[in-house]
């Protein structure tokens, strides 16, 4: 949580710049250029991230099981990120909650101002993440709500444009939080460890926490120049992105390539967060990502973030820290991280490596 009651500068909504027909991007937009994207081919004999199937963890044989378990556990310590399909939430469901997202977003301004966050939880309508007058800034702009914790949870605060907005929002999180539940199991029993062991870590079902960020990136005059999201890595536990299938622009760091990814249709994207790094002692990797925007579409995607209880100590798992492979972290609560990486700020790589251990 931030300190400061309100934003350094007056807001730019980035959605009406796009919609004012300029055709060059304010300085403020422009990256630095080791921090602009690269559109040429990749170097990598690689072209999308793994995609796994989840229905195959139901097969009969065992052999086939145990073969998706395994593509799971190279996913999450290879690239920190893969694609699910066959997951169990509805197709509709998505479809219907993506859309009614993008309904919101081209409302009238008036409209979404009504929600209009503030620095203090970043809770409602925003354009901007940071708080550093001057900083560079992002071209998109965004609605950020709480699910979980309950006592987070305040539906008063989420739009009631369109007319079935909040029903879907809510139905929506609840399935998407079975979701992760299903993961998070599949991750602890890959590490070797108890099946509910990042559920407890995380808080169990009181403690938790989810929320989600919906990015709006509206078509930009300059793609070349700058970013819908500047580089970073995740700082909760795990993510759940709900991607606009119609264009890419989601793009991961693997080795010195950055993977631009090609959505597939009725798939989540999955990615590590820091904290499950930590939890790991870094077998699973928290991946540096990215957003590339574009001059001929815009892009609605839905990030579900699924962490643990921010008063709740995180450190590697005893059984996983041995004497050959120590425990790479130092202890930290969830909450007194997020407050180091704001003040902080992004760093260009996995942030997370900033909790390493003194050797």
């Amino acid at each position: 949580m931030s300190c400061l009651q309100s934003w350094p500068e007056p807001i730019v909504r980035v959605q009406a710049l796009s919609e004012s027909g300029i055709r060059q991007i304010p300085d403020r937009f422009v990256k630095q250029p080791a921090d602009r994207p690269c559109f040429k081919e990749t170097t990598s004999h690689v072209d999308n991230i793994p995609l796994i199937d989840f229905e195959k963890l139901k097969s009969s044989d065992e052999s086939i099981r145990d073969e998706t378990m395994e593509l799971i556990s190279k996913a999450c310590r290879e690239w920190g990120f893969f694609q699910v399909v066959n997951h169990g939430v509805s197709h509709e469901l998505m479809a219907n909650t993506r859309g009614i997202w993008r309904e919101f977003f081209h409302l009238p301004l008036e409209e979404k101002q009504k929600y209009a966050n503030s620095p203090v939880t970043y809770e409602g309508y925003g354009s901007r993440l940071g708080v550093e007058k001057g900083g560079k800034l992002d071209w998109s702009d965004y609605f950020f709500l709480h699910y979980l914790p309950d006592p987070l949870r305040d539906e008063k605060k989420w739009p009631c444009l369109p007319i079935t907005c909040r029903k879907i929002i809510a139905e929506y999180g609840q399935e998407v939080v079975k979701l992760c539940e299903k993961i998070t199991k599949i991750l602890s029993i890959n590490l070797g460890l108890n099946e509910d062991y990042l559920h407890k870590k995380f808080g169990g079902d009181n403690e938790r926490g989810a929320c989600l960020r919906v990015n709006f990136y509206p078509k930009c005059p300059q793609p070349d120049l700058t970013l819908g999201l500047s580089s970073h890595s995740d700082p909760g536990g795990m993510t759940l992105l709900l991607p606009d299938t119609d264009v890419a622009g989601l793009q991961v760091r693997h080795g010195d390539d950055w993977i631009t990814v090609k959505p597939v249709p009725n798939a989540f994207i999955v990615n590590i967060g820091d904290q499950i790094q930590v939890l790991s002692n870094a077998i699973y990797k928290s991946v540096e990502h990215r957003v590339i925007v574009n001059s001929a579409k815009e892009r609605v995607s839905l990030a579900f973030f699924y962490n643990p209880g921010g008063d709740l100590l995180i450190k590697p798992a005893d059984e996983l820290v041995t004497e050959d492979r120590p425990a790479l972290y130092l202890p930290t609560t969830f909450n007194e991280y997020r407050a180091f990486i704001r003040t902080k700020g992004p760093s260009g790589k996995s942030q997370v490596d900033s909790l390493k251990s003194p050797t």
